[in-house]
């Protein structure tokens, strides 16, 4: 069974998704102004909904909404979660 650890530490967070192929991205139609909305993480192929960002923009906003990425080391699985206990 895999296990996944979150990572708020922007080189390791870049490291990792462009290792995997990937690149920082938001869902198309979630943002306002300069908020650009959900984020995601795009792998290969572009996905139609969504649109790729600046590192810098994303690392922002994921900041700002005080994100940690759950990754696994064994698979390309992620998800945003928030840093906050609950």
């Amino acid at each position: 069974m895999s296990s996944a650890t979150p990572i708020t530490n922007h080189k390791e967070i870049r490291r990792w998704v462009e290792e995997n192929n990937g690149r920082p991205a938001c869902v198309k139609g979630t943002g306002k102004g300069d908020d650009p909305g959900m984020l995601r993480i795009d792998f290969d192929d572009k996905d139609a909904t969504l649109n790729e960002i600046a590192w810098e923009k994303w690392f922002e906003w994921f900041d700002k909404n005080e994100l940690a990425l759950l990754r696994s080391d064994e698979t390309r699985f992620n998800k945003l979660v928030s840093r906050k206990p609950h």
